[in-house]
This record gives C-alpha cells, structure tokens and sequence, in this order.
C-alpha cells in the first residue's frame, strides 16, 4: 500500500532537534474497556500524560462495550479474533496512520501492540521520520502452545524483534523481561515498571458480609484468584490443585475466581464444590474481592509482570506464584511463596501450608503489603517521561 508522505515531508523538517514531548500518539490494539493488564496499564499512561500537560491521540480496534465518541480515541473497524474472541483485531491501514499522525503532529509515537494498529502505527511514523518509541507488554511466544499454534515460533522472535527494533526504545516492565529481550538481540531496551495505588487495594476493604456470602466462616481460608478466564493463565492447573484440599476440607477453604474469559463456560460446569465464581468486578467491587480473600493464587508463567500480584499484595494476601520469571522481582521469598505453578501437587502442598500455619499467613501478607507500599506509581512516571524525552533527544 502506497504511503502518502516520506521523510522530507514539510512538517519533519521544520521540527527542532530539542522538541519538548507536547503530543503522544498511541497506537495499541487493545483499550479500555477490556480488563486487561495492557489496557489498564496504557489508560493509567494517558490520564498520566494529561495531567502534565501532553496531549494524547489514542488509535485502538473497535469495542461492542465502548463508546465511540472519547476524546483524544480513534476506533478503527474490528472483528473478533478467532482463538480469543474477547480480543478485537484490526486490518493494517498504513495510509489511515499516516493521515492521522499528519493531523495530529505528535512529538513522539508509542507502539504498544504488534498487530494491525501497532504496525499501522510503525510503518507511518517509520514514513514520517517520527520519533518511535515501543513497549513490551505480552510473552505472545509463550501463548503459542495454549491456543495450538506452535507452528508460528520460529518466527515469532524474528517477527518481535523486527517490530521493536524499528523504535528508539523498547520499554519492559521487569529487569527480568528486559534482560530476556536484550538477550534475544533487542536495542534500546528500558525498565518502565509498575506502581499501585495502595489506598485503592488495602486490607481496609475487607468485608465479612461478603465473606459470609461465599461461605466463609470465620476459620475459613478464602483462597483467590483474579485474572482472565484462559488457558494460559493456568487457571485449570490452579483448579485442579484446589480440588483435592475442598474435598477434604470443606468449612476450612474456599476458592474464590474473579474474572471471565473464553474458559468461564468450561470451567464453571466442571470446577468442583467450593470454587466460587463471580464474575468480572472492577473499582471498589474488585477492592473489596481481594481484601476479603486470605491467600492470592497466581498460576500463570507467561506474564511479564503479573499486575495482579502487586495488587494482592497492596490488599494485604499471602501469594502463591510461580518460582521462576518476572514476577520474582517483586514477589520473592519473603513477600510470597514461590512454587512450580504448572504443578497442581506442589501448589496443594503450598496452599495447604498457609491453611495449616496462620503466622505464616500473616507474615507473608505483611511483607507484600510493605513491598506495595514502596511501589508508588510517581517515581515510575518519572522514569519513562525522563526516557520519552532521551528518545526525542536520540
């Protein structure tokens, strides 16, 4: 497709080497109103960038659940993508890119997805001579074998590097995952990590009324999880840890899953007595689910950050998550027990322990909720601004 602009188009010419960051535009193919890390994440990044002045263009596929009259976001036509309906995807329109980016004349270009709108957005600002800059967000390699296309990992590094490396930085949000992409031939590779509102999750919220409403007595180890209802987020494994500890055990633990996904239909006619289901919650709903909860189980490996922990953590739980990969940066020993999550064994061993040794609980509640409270979200936005504008310096 033929691109309406080039290099030394008029409007790259003109602009000054020392541009201050005034506009951002960013391109990514998923959006508020998903509940999605990604989507919250890149939401909290605009409200950020308007509160120190800067401008924002968002470009996102099209949402049944969302309006179309936002200021500041374009939606593009959609369709379902087929292994995970709740994703929409957007044909590549380089040329629509390019018209909107030559009406918005943002300072600097995020890319935060690598599909239609991502590489719509890549190509035009690539056109353009803008200043590009990407963010990591999703292990996609690691989804691979969940949804049966395994036959797409050879080129989906090439494919990865290719897309972030046509940017000034990448942005991972660990040491961990940054390393991992330095690694595997990534350039300008930069930490932009995450924060938590800890008033918003703490242990204040919890509520014995809701407690009560899920069967909880008052010994009993409400067990958690919250996240998408979805193959690769271990949520069966976690089930089927679970099953062996309800069963022997009614009145002492239950399991409480928040969220929906593609598996919720599944999952519900199959999870044994004692798994409760309740849905998608969200603001002061959500808040109140993880402070009510004793224990947080995370059994996914394919996160690059795992936002929900810190979460868990701000609300003061006791953690369960994997013993190896991003979340180990925050979620170590001491604020959290880690485990080989894709075991249902050791993860019944694990959550058994907590059940059987409440000091243990609280001690692990106590250092994640001290952990939070170090985590707040003005120092990282300091980080990235400071970076958005070495990228405009490069």
């Amino acid at each position: 497709m033929p691109l309406t602009a080039t290099p030394h188009d008029a409007s790259v010419r003109t602009r000054p080497l020392d541009t201050p960051l005034q506009r951002l535009a960013l391109f990514t193919d998923t959006w508020v109103p998903q509940v999605n890390g990604v989507a919250r994440t890149l939401d909290r990044l605009v409200t950020e960038c308007h509160a120190r002045g800067i401008e924002t263009m968002v470009i996102t596929p099209e949402d049944a659940d969302a309006g179309d009259t936002t200021p500041g976001v374009t939606r593009w036509p959609s369709r379902a993508f087929w292994a995970y309906p709740q994703l929409r995807m957007s044909t590549p329109s380089p040329s629509r890119a390019v018209r909107l980016l030559e009406q918005f004349r943002p300072s600097l270009v995020h890319l935060a997805t690598p599909f239609g709108v991502g590489l719509s957005g890549r190509r035009a600002a690539r056109s353009l001579g803008l200043p590009l800059v990407t963010s990591y967000h999703t292990h996609f390699t690691a989804y691979l074998r969940h949804y049966r296309l395994q036959a797409l990992d050879t080129i989906s590094w090439p494919s990865l590097r290719w897309f972030h490396n046509g940017g000034r930085h990448t942005y991972a949000p660990t040491r961990i995952v940054a390393n991992e992409l330095t690694e595997r031939g990534f350039h300008g590779v930069r930490v932009w990590g995450r924060g938590i509102d800890t008033t918003r999750f703490s242990p204040s919220h919890r509520s014995e009324a809701l407690r009560a409403s899920l069967g909880c007595g008052p010994d009993t180890c409400l067990v958690a999880y919250v996240g998408r209802l979805a193959p690769e987020k271990g949520i069966d494994t976690a089930i089927a840890a679970m099953a062996p500890l309800l069963a022997a055990e009614p009145s002492r633990v239950r399991f409480l899953v928040v969220g929906d996904g593609p598996a919720e239909t599944r999952l519900r006619a199959e999870a044994p007595e004692g798994v409760v289901f309740a849905g998608r919650r969200e603001g002061a709903a959500l808040a109140e689910a993880y402070a009510s909860a004793d224990v947080f189980l995370f059994p996914s490996t394919t996160e690059t950050f795992g936002n929900v922990v810190l979460e868990a953590m701000a609300s003061g739980l006791a953690v369960v998550s994997h013993h190896d990969g991003p979340t180990t940066e925050f979620a170590h020993t001491g604020t959290a027990m880690p485990v080989d999550v894709q075991s249902p064994s050791a993860i019944t061993s694990a959550v058994r322990t907590l059940l059987d040794d409440p000091s243990l609980r609280a001690r692990l509640a106590n250092a994640g909720r001290a952990e939070a409270l170090r985590r707040g979200w003005s120092s990282v936005w300091d980080t990235l601004f400071d970076d958005y504008r070495s990228a405009l310096r490069q």
